[in-house]
């Protein structure tokens, strides 16, 4: 009876293991931001470093992609586009206010959808 209890307890802790979300601290995205121009890929770099838990970012201006490495036990993927969507540049899930689009210098205005 002793061995049937101390392998249901087993079980159970061996489930509730599984259950929970392993957070990479390594984890690779990539993410559609828009913008346009050197300046552009400076402020969306920076934005996105002033997340913690942001080890890269690299933003490509000839196909609008931010790539990125992060550790997901200090930031989510969405903190980063929150915070390049404050600095005015629409990402494919989160927009910037029109506000914070205006700011934008001229030469870094793209065309939003």
């Amino acid at each position: 009876m002793k061995n049937i209890v101390i392998g249901m307890m087993l079980l159970i802790v061996s489930f509730s293991t599984q259950a929970q979300e392993k957070k990479n601290k390594n984890a690779k995205y990539d993410v559609e931001v828009n913008g346009s121009c050197e300046m552009c890929k400076k402020r969306i770099e920076k934005a996105a470093f002033s997340v913690s838990g942001v080890k890269s970012a690299e933003w490509h201006i000839d196909d609008h992609i931010l790539h990125l490495i992060i550790n997901e036990q200090k930031c989510s993927i969405l903190d980063i586009k929150k915070a390049v969507a404050e600095v005015g540049h629409d990402t494919d899930e989160v927009k910037a206010t029109q506000e914070q689009f205006d700011k934008l210098h001229d030469c870094c205005m793209y065309e939003r959808n």
